[in-house]
């Protein structure tokens, strides 16, 4: 598999293209490509081109093939609602979550959250998460980066949530296997955090049509439980 690069890329990519300065920085000083070497440009919006590259430094170019619209995307339509877990869980969160085709992933907080984040922190925060979903597309091939929404409270989240809405619980919901999913309707995945909801959330969510699922007889830590339901779900009814 060529190295992937996340490039903005013309409607109609012929000829020879110059490389953005950060992603010529890591082509040449962190992967120590040259001349001639083959590379793959993704644009975001589900459209690659195999290229080449040519010249070298600032003159740094790739010359572009035919552009292709391979189907990487699942069609089941996910979207994980994560309250906030701490910067470098949150972080391994949103990269497996795109690696296992989550069409968007929802920040929440709430009441129980060991990261508070508001204002301009915040905003970094999110932008940082941004740049991993497209990291994760650069390694596992897709070329639709999943979006990372602003970060919304408990209250202003599952009110908004839309398709099936799924909250995991280790306590008072049926396991995932025999709950009734429809593949052609998008899930909503709400996660709690490293302190679980309170009961007043639980609450609150079931009133907004959130349906309680378990994933077995063991709690999970919120780092895994994203991740291991969106799994399922694939396994389930998914792409798996």
């Amino acid at each position: 598999m060529n190295p992937r690069f996340f490039c903005p890329l013309p409607d109609e990519p012929v000829g020879v293209l110059a490389l953005p300065a950060a992603v010529a920085h890591h082509v040449e000083r962190v992967l120590r490509l040259s001349a001639g070497d083959p590379l793959t440009l993704f644009d975001g919006r589900g459209f690659e081109v195999e290229a080449r590259l040519e010249g070298k430094g600032r003159d740094l170019r790739a010359v572009l093939g035919e552009r292709r619209a391979p189907l990487r995307e699942p069609a089941l339509r996910i979207t994980l609602m994560q309250c906030l877990a701490a910067s470098d869980k949150m972080d391994w969160i949103v990269q497996k979550a795109v690696e296992l085709g989550v069409a968007r992933v929802q920040p929440v907080s709430c009441r129980r959250v060991v990261v508070r984040l508001a204002g301009e922190r915040a905003q970094r925060r999110i932008e940082h998460w941004r740049q991993i979903a497209v990291a994760a597309c650069e390694q596992c091939g897709r070329n639709v980066v999943p979006e990372v929404l602003p970060l919304l409270s408990f209250e202003q989240a599952v009110a908004g949530a839309d398709g099936q809405r799924l909250l995991l619980h280790p306590e008072g919901g049926v396991p995932l296997r025999q709950a009734e999913l429809k593949a052609d309707q998008p899930i909503s995945v709400l996660i709690g955090p490293e302190g679980g909801f309170d009961h007043e959330e639980l609450q609150s969510a079931r009133r907004s049509g959130f349906a309680a699922l378990t994933l077995g007889p063991r709690v999970l830590r919120t780092e895994s439980a994203g991740v291991a339901v969106v799994a399922a779900l694939n396994a389930l009814i998914g792409d798996f």
